[in-house]
């Protein structure tokens, strides 16, 4: 049982916990993830870390309610206990001096971005991070990634924050201005793959994680295969975080739609 320590609603559907994990919290890096159950018969939910705090012994979840499963995680107060939390699991993502990085985040998107933001700052990068919304109301953890970002660009589709225009409008304009030396995307599926495509146009070396594929989190029940290079992986014991340039976007689209009709 992990006790609820801190819940903040970012919007009516998205909110953030602050659970107790202490030896999660110890272990995890930028790209892991856990498996939350809620409730003796929950169903499995992985979900990014967005952060730790190691001292407290905590770490930060943004869940958005997208099904019965998520809304129940959501619908949990201060002082509430989720049944199980599992991990940390998922390989870490690849951190390093690049140079200048762009960071990508799409929605709740930005919520694993976050961890990966600070450690490529922490690792000596520029990084401008770009983030992209459909309106105001949906942009999150502006002001945590502004404090690890040297630069941070809002994009708005109804223009009602920041720049109107698609998270793509937002990372050209900066490869167009400097070198940018690798892009971190993470997002919905279809932003990810338009993001992949401008900059392999540009020849720009980048990273995506498909952690919204995942459902299982530990590789037996196969429904994260993706195709990368044209090799199977699966995302939650290969990945989440993949050569975007490698990943067949189509096919994994294509497959998440089977999920449309029932989402749990």
């Amino acid at each position: 049982m992990n006790k609820i320590i801190e819940k903040q609603h970012f919007s009516e559907n998205v909110v953030k916990l602050i659970v107790e994990a202490p030896l999660i919290a110890r272990s995890r890096r930028p790209g892991h993830f856990v498996i939350v159950i809620s409730g003796e018969k929950g169903e499995r939910i992985p979900l990014t870390i967005a952060d730790s705090d190691t001292a407290a012994g905590t770490i930060t979840l943004v869940v958005q309610a997208v099904g019965d499963s998520t809304r129940q995680i959501c619908a949990l107060e201060k002082g509430d206990y989720l049944t199980d939390v599992v991990g940390p699991l998922g390989q870490a993502t690849k951190i390093a001096d690049y140079g200048t990085v762009v960071c990508a985040g799409g929605g709740v998107g930005v919520a694993p971005l976050l961890p990966i933001i600070k450690a490529m700052k922490e690792a000596g990068n520029r990084v401008i991070s770009v983030l992209a919304a459909r309106t105001k109301d949906l942009i999150i953890l502006e002001d945590e990634v502004a404090r690890y970002s040297d630069e941070v660009i809002i994009m708005t589709d109804d223009g009602s924050y920041g720049q109107k225009g698609l998270v793509t409008a937002g990372v050209e304009s900066v490869i167009n201005r400097e070198n940018v030396d690798m892009v971190v995307t993470i997002g919905p599926a279809i932003m990810m793959k338009f993001v992949s495509e401008l900059t392999k146009k540009y020849n720009v070396p980048t990273m995506c994680s498909l952690n919204t594929i995942m459902v299982d989190g530990t590789g037996m029940c196969g429904a994260c295969r993706v195709t990368v290079d044209g090799k199977t992986r699966f995302v939650c014991v290969d990945g989440p975080e993949f050569d975007a340039h490698k990943v067949d976007f189509e096919e994994m689209m294509m497959r998440m739609r089977a999920y449309n009709p029932v989402k749990k």
